[in-house]
């Protein structure tokens, strides 16, 4: 494509924009039936006990109440079922066990039954007369407790997942993985400098402010619709449809907008308790799942321990580096680990490990979080390169570009890298007044870190374009928008077909009549369907020339489109208009224009830094974030606009990673189940964010882009805990560094050991 474009690279603001300011869009919530019943869940109190008995009778008696179901409801698996449910980061059996809990619970808020009545009020007292007796058993609450021996098993049929023999005997580690290269422990007993440190994330809540919310409607000839704010309607179609025995060309998955995922709606257990209660009451049957339950029931960002040990020569090259990941993945295993294998991804040494390991407790589920895995790591990482340098006596922007991987190293996982931006966003740092210009002030201090991250691999996208007669174009598709995708897929379509931007639509449908797409997560939907849009686009323009071709009396081989015009030999007399063509197309030159595209992709790597300069009350410890800059390569940016938006949010919510948010638990139970004790950044916590976007084009990509939504979250803890160590001296290896614990290591260090740039 031509570096000259009229729509690729400008920032278009997003075509949903009016709707979701004026509230005229429609959101799971905002779903309402003729005699629809609203649903509430019984969750249990405990996290971890065994159900000795559970009758819904008390609550169907009750006046208005409809029909009830617990996990006696659900239907034996099928093969089929199997089938569909044995792909993905979560099996099918662990599935149906987020849907409703079997013979016990196994953290606080886990769904036993649920009911449906007629009004929300007699759906809570239905929910509140359902009869449960349990016996409480012993609560795990932490991974390090959960690895032991002797500890109390969550699954008795849980085997640890490995690359090697399945193990003779079950445990609490759902997953262990390791790649490494070269020798690590020579290479560390070698080293002019070695450094080790153990490092503790905490887990988080996914944040977003639209909770889950979905609305299911069955037939009696068994056709089933739901609508649902989901980030993936043939994802969601599969689970239920595995999880249900249902056929899937029976049900129709309905998108509705989501007000925010990050990973959090990616499994349909409220969809699957939707139709439950509709197939029993036969009615349709809402449930909107409330903030506290959310909090306590619906999903996390996983919690980890880190341990780093890295070793260098005098000069500063690093020479080993070893991390062992601990992931608390919650009660129901999942898969976080991969994550953790990129997280030595912007360093070459000759000599690297990583070991992970994915570890259940009584917790609710660890889903996937924005870079699932990938925080946590780069947190250790990032903390350790800093003071790595600081002990080398080197600049930690120095000592990164020393170790830097380039065009043509290979990472850990045996991918050599084709043109990658590192060395370019480490240049561009160099000369940026971010980082050049002193930061002056006392309790001031300046902190940088890397990120690194991947899209997913082996996902699949799909477009279905429409040429109209008067020369619009429609695009259809099944992914669900959480990022502008629907404004990107309108600028490359414009661009590609040389229309009016005005003239595309971009349409999201259902399963039942769009073409499959994969859910909208791991930075792959802009990436992927921009493949699957531009073969779409050449297959249209095909079309169009050998109907110009015909039309004109040439061979199809001669004809040139552009400016809307298709053109053939050199004269005037030789061409005809785009909107001549569609015109005529349906009754003169062979029926409608149509054109399907689908790609499946791995997406190429990219990479960012971050510098953050804070400044830190020593009356109580609060951390004021005074600058904050985003450098990051994108590839290419089709819509700066969007990108900017995106890596703004996804820096707002590492800042609360990294200063204070926190799901707080004692025993299994969690303490801050709402928004006033779990306490999220708003406008006034943050500045304004600045961005670089640097563009090293990727050549997978027709269009040069690279994955964008998932990275700027990455650094962002360790750029602060870099920042917070040369404001107070301190190095904080624990998150959240809150208030609190600013206080007390500033009262703890001596004055003499501060370090400020």
């Amino acid at each position: 494509m031509s570096n000259s474009t009229k729509y690729i690279g400008k920032s278009v603001p997003r075509v949903e924009a009016a709707d979701k300011a004026t509230g005229r869009a429609l959101y799971g919530a905002d779903i309402h039936l003729p005699g629809m019943l609203y649903a509430q869940v019984v969750r249990s109190p405990h996290p971890h006990a065994r159900i000795k008995s559970l009758d819904t009778g008390p609550a169907l008696a009750i006046e208005g109440v409809k029909a009830a179901v617990t996990a006696r409801d659900l239907p034996a698996l099928t093969d089929i079922g199997r089938a569909l449910g044995n792909e993905g980061a979560m099996g099918l059996e662990w599935f149906r066990r987020l849907v409703l809990a079997h013979d016990k619970v196994l953290f606080e808020g886990q769904a036993v039954a649920v009911v449906a009545a007629t009004t929300p009020e007699i759906a809570d007292a239905a929910a509140g007369a359902v009869a449960v007796e349990y016996e409480t058993l012993p609560v795990i609450g932490d991974v390090l407790e959960a690895m032991r021996d002797d500890a109390p098993l969550l699954h008795e049929d849980l085997y640890t997942a490995t690359l090697g023999e399945k193990p003779t005997r079950p445990s609490n580690i759902a997953a262990h993985q390791e790649v490494a290269r070269g020798d690590v422990e020579k290479a560390f007993a070698e080293a002019d400098f070695v450094l080790e440190t153990t490092y503790k994330i905490q887990r988080v809540s996914h944040g977003y402010l639209e909770t889950q919310a979905a609305v299911a409607r069955a037939e009696p000839d068994g056709r089933v619709t739901v609508w649902t704010s989901t980030q993936g309607i043939f994802n969601a179609q599969r689970q239920i449809c595995a999880a249900l025995s249902l056929t899937q060309s029976l049900l129709t998955v309905v998108p509705m907008e989501v007000g925010g995922g990050f990973g959090g709606k990616t499994y349909a257990a409220v969809e699957c308790l939707c139709i439950m209660l509709s197939r029993k009451a036969g009615r349709p049957v809402k449930l909107v799942v409330d903030k506290s339950d959310a909090l306590r029931a619906a999903g996390a960002g996983a919690g980890a321990y880190a341990t780093v040990k890295a070793s260098a020569t005098k000069e500063g090259r690093l020479t080993a580096c070893s991390l062992q990941l601990v992931y608390d993945i919650g009660a129901l295993p999942n898969s976080h680990a991969p994550g953790g294998m990129r997280s030595l991804g912007p360093y070459k040494a000759d000599n690297l490990k990583i070991e992970a390991r994915n570890v259940v407790t009584n917790k609710l589920a660890a889903l996937m979080y924005r870079a699932p895995g990938s925080t946590q790591g780069n947190f250790a990482v990032e903390s350790h390169m800093d003071a790595m340098a600081l002990g080398l006596g080197i600049d930690p922007l120095t000592f990164r570009m020393i170790n830097a991987v380039e065009e043509g190293d290979d990472d850990l996982l045996g991918t050599t890298f084709g043109p990658i931006g590192l060395k370019e966003v480490l240049n561009r740092v160099a000369r940026h007044p971010t980082w050049t210009k002193p930061l002056r002030g006392r309790n001031r201090g300046r902190g940088l870190a890397l990120g690194y991250y991947t899209g997913l691999v082996n996902t699949n996208s799909s477009v279905l374009l429409h040429v109209h007669r008067d020369g619009s174009v429609t695009v259809v598709t099944g992914h669900v928008d959480l990022t502008g995708t629907r404004t990107a897929l309108r600028q490359i379509v414009a661009e590609e077909l040389q229309v009016p931007l005005e003239n595309v639509t971009v349409q999201s449908k259902d399963t039942s009549s769009a073409p499959y797409s994969d859910h909208t997560v791991g930075s792959r939907t802009l990436y992927t369907f921009s493949l699957a849009v531009h073969s779409a686009c050449g297959e249209v323009l095909a079309q169009m020339k050998e109907r110009a071709a015909g039309r004109l009396g040439v061979d199809p081989g001669t004809v040139r489109y552009s400016e809307g015009m298709f053109r053939a030999g050199r004269g005037k007399s030789k061409s005809i208009s785009w909107q001549e063509i569609t015109r005529l197309s349906v009754r003169q030159l062979g029926g409608p224009i149509t054109a399907m595209g689908s790609a499946t992709s791995n997406h190429p790597p990219c990479f960012a830094a971050h510098i953050t300069d804070v400044e830190v009350d020593p009356e109580t410890g609060k951390t004021r974030i005074l600058r904050y800059t985003s450098f990051q390569d994108v590839g290419r940016a089709l819509n700066p606009g969007l990108i900017e938006g995106q890596v703004q949010g996804a820096v707002v919510q590492g800042m609360g990673w990294a200063l204070g948010e926190e799901l707080m638990y004692d025993q299994g139970h969690l303490q801050n189940p709402n928004l006033f004790d779990y306490r999220m950044r708003t406008a006034s916590d943050v500045p304004f964010i600045d961005n670089v976007l640097i563009e090293v084009p990727a050549p997978q990509n027709p269009y040069g882009f690279r994955s964008v939504a998932e990275l700027p979250i990455v650094p962002v803890p360790a750029a602060l805990a870099n920042a917070l160590f040369r404001a107070t001296g301190a190095r904080f290896n624990n998150l959240p560094m809150t208030p609190e614990k600013i206080f007390w290591a500033l009262r703890e260090g001596s004055p003499s050991s501060r370090r400020r740039l």
